[in-house]
Formats: C-alpha cells, structure tokens, sequence
C-alpha cells in the first residue's frame, strides 16, 4: 500500500472543506439522502482520477464539484423518474432526521431550501427543470455549465430554470415557523389527539390540512393525499386508536422543522413524521414509513 503524499492529504483536505456544500447540493437535487451520499462519492472519485495537470486547470474547485455532482444527480433523478411510475402510493423525498444536539448535517438543514414541503414542490419539476432551477438559483451555476450539465444549449437551460422556477412559485411553502412554535402547536394537537376529541383536532389543523404518507406498498399509512380538516382529523384519530399513534416517539428535526421519530412495535411500523404550522395550526403532515427510506436513520 503506497504512502498518501502531501498533495493527496491537501486534495483530501480541501474536498472535506467543500463536503457540507455539496452534500446539501445533492440532497436538494435529489431528494434522497443515499443518492446525495452516493454523488458525493463520485465526484471525489472522479476529481482523483484527473491528472495533476487537469486538476490545475480548474479555477474554482467548488464549483467545479458542484457542476459535477449536478451532473451525477441528473442520472439519478431521471432513474427515480422511471421508479416511480411503479411506486404504490405516495412518493416523499426522503427524512433528513437530524437531533437537537450539534449535528454534521446541521448547517444542511439549516437552509430553507431544504425543508420538505419545498422539497416536495422540487419533486413536482421534470429531472432537467429541477437541476437548471436549483443550480442557479440556489447555487449561482452559471448557465454555461448547467447547459453542459444538461447536454443542452444555454438558451433550454435558462428555459428549465424559469419554467422550474415559475412551478415553485406558484406553490411557495408557508415561512418557516420558530421551533418553539412549532413544539406549542405539536403538543396541542397530540394532547387534542390523545383525548379523542373531534372538534378540539379539527380545531387545531387548518382548514387546507393535508396529509401525505409515503409506505411503497411496505407499511401502512394514507395511500391517498388526505385534505381538509375534518378528513385529517378522522385519518389521526383513526391511527391512535389502531395503533397508538405517535405517543412515545422521539422529538427529532425532520429537514430542520419538528418532527418525531417512532420505534417500530406490534404491527406499526417505524416511522418519522413531520408536520408544517402555519397560522397557529397543523397544515401538513408528512407520514415517512417506508422502510428503505428510512435505512439512515436511528432508532
């Protein structure tokens, strides 16, 4: 086994310094916190493999890694593209679970772009809107890139971030709520949902409440979008009653917002789940129980 040289340490060194970055690049592109892992990988792979004289010839090694893992995740969004006109369900990218105590992934989750319901409006763009809109946007990849990214001219690739950008516009997710917040209106609405009345539940979700579970087929929970306060609210009590609901689960931040993970027991499966206040009140709540995309997560 050969010895690692002092410039090998300092590529090593530096790729590290970026690692966060492009982590949080990939997993915004993607969805999917083993797709972000796995197209991180590869760019190192990929910048290792240059020879000393093409590594030279990069000018800004950042965005060199960016435009790279763009190009990676492109392959994989196109891949989930075709698994999910397969899936059995609803489809949520995966949870970035994440404790309340200092965590590596912390300063990821810390970015609005992140949080799941703008993750699920980015699920909503074609594999090429989603990569010019996200690049650019959010990233400041100049339309020269993403075009060679996208195997495109520069003219379709501005045509896929405004089209990408005209689709997240339309359906913005509500401001991020403060946490403290966020945990006044949980235990309201687990309490509400522990006594098993109707009304003070229906009276703690907003009238366009939404729930969305996402179980492949291998677990149970809503196959179907549920909508409406009343709707929800019978969804919820139903899964108390059946199950136990969410009581004895762990307070965690799911993509930086409030959320619980629970321990597998009897016939409920593991799961994480989520919720978005707005206006005071439950407005989404985002059921994660199939279990491969949860394979990252503690419990």
């Amino acid at each position: 086994m050969g010895c690692v040289t002092a410039a090998e340490q300092t590529l090593a060194a530096t790729f590290t310094e970026h690692r966060s970055h492009l982590i949080g690049v990939a997993y915004r592109l993607t969805g999917s916190v083993a797709d972000a892992e796995d197209a991180v990988q590869e760019a190192w792979l990929r910048l290792t493999r240059l020879s000393d004289r093409a590594r030279e010839d990069i000018q800004e090694l950042r965005g060199w890694l960016t435009t790279v893992v763009g190009r990676i995740c492109l392959d994989r969004l196109r891949s989930a593209a075709v698994r999910r006109e397969k899936y059995v369900g609803q489809w949520l990218p995966e949870p970035l679970v994440t404790s309340f105590e200092d965590d590596p992934l912390e300063s990821v989750v810390r970015d609005d772009g992140v949080r799941m319901a703008a993750l699920v409006v980015l699920d909503r763009l074609t594999p090429e809107q989603r990569v010019a809109f996200v690049l650019h946007d959010a990233f400041g990849v100049p339309f020269e890139s993403i075009a060679e990214t996208l195997g495109c001219t520069v003219g379709t690739a501005r045509q896929h971030a405004s089209r990408g950008r005209r689709a997240a516009s339309a359906a913005p997710p509500p401001p991020r709520v403060a946490l403290d917040e966020q945990r006044e209106v949980l235990e309201r609405f687990l309490a509400a949902l522990a006594s098993g009345d109707v009304d003070a539940v229906v009276g703690l979700l907003h009238p366009d409440a939404v729930v969305v579970g996402d179980s492949g087929g291998k677990a149970r929970t809503a196959i179907n979008v549920i909508t409406g306060a009343e709707k929800v609210a019978r969804f919820a009590l139903g899964l108390v009653r059946r199950y136990g609901g969410l009581h004895g689960g762990e307070a965690v931040l799911v993509n930086g917002e409030l959320g619980i993970k629970v321990r597998a027991r009897d016939d409920l499966a593991a799961r994480v789940s989520t919720f978005v206040v707005r206006d005071g009140k439950v407005a989404a709540f985002y059921d994660f129980a199939n279990p491969d995309k949860l394979k990252h997560v503690r419990f």
